[in-house]
């Protein structure tokens, strides 16, 4: 299935997908954690919900639980070539080394589209370091995506901005702060051309630091977005 990554795309994020028609009122896309599931290929297999799915198999060094080995990157290649999965992540860093590079070229074959990702768990980069970032990502991939963590309110105000020169320089971005501090970022860095939230059908099953629940993130941007 085909993600549009032209508008927002808002992802309920998990790692069940007996969870996706819980999210089909209020999502637009399913992010599908493999390294946090049990038996991830076998769930795609029997997959026949109503979303399209982005398919995430975070290794241990970006924050997930996927061992960092050849067969983590495997499955994101078997993941690209079902019909449900519009998208694969691959972390920057992977491709930069030349680790995920025939991952990336296997995903395009298949008509899969490609986030490249970046995490900074411990701060908030200076904002020309972030435009670099998500400049570097959209070479190599279909949207680029920076996750950074806020530790006060101007961190936001420096993600929102490297999110705006982004979008006005022609790349598809998906940008956020992790945290407290940096939650509202989720509500209004679409507003500044953020294409992509992240949020759990069930709050208390967040994959990342200050995520909202995904029925209060749908009305937050709808909200903000007819402002």
């Amino acid at each position: 299935m085909e993600i549009d990554f032209s508008s927002f795309v808002l992802a309920a994020a998990t790692a069940d997908l007996s969870d996706e028609p819980a999210a089909r009122d209020d999502a637009d896309a399913v992010e599908f954690r493999l390294d946090l599931a049990t038996d991830p290929l076998d769930a795609l297999a029997a997959y026949d919900g109503d979303l399209p799915l982005i398919a995430t198999n975070r290794p241990t060094w970006e924050g997930g639980e996927a061992p960092d080995d050849p067969a983590r990157l495997g499955a994101l290649e078997v993941a690209a070539e079902h019909d449900a999965v519009g998208a694969i992540d691959l972390e920057l860093a992977a491709l930069e080394r030349g680790d995920a590079a025939a991952v990336a070229e296997h995903a395009r074959a298949h008509g899969t589209a490609v986030i490249v990702s970046t995490h900074d768990f411990e701060g908030t980069p200076h904002r020309d370091a972030m435009v670099e970032t998500l400049s570097e990502a959209s070479r190599l991939g279909d949207v680029a995506k920076l996750a950074v963590t806020a530790e006060g309110v101007g961190d936001v105000l420096d993600v929102l901005g490297a999110t705006w020169d982004a979008t006005t320089a022609g790349e598809t971005v998906a940008t956020m702060a992790m945290g407290e501090a940096g939650r509202h970022s989720r509500a209004v860095a679409p507003l500044y051309g953020s294409r992509i939230g992240y949020a759990p059908v069930d709050p208390a099953e967040a994959t990342a630091p200050g995520q909202y629940d995904l029925a209060t993130l749908a009305g937050l941007v709808e909200r903000l977005g007819d402002v």
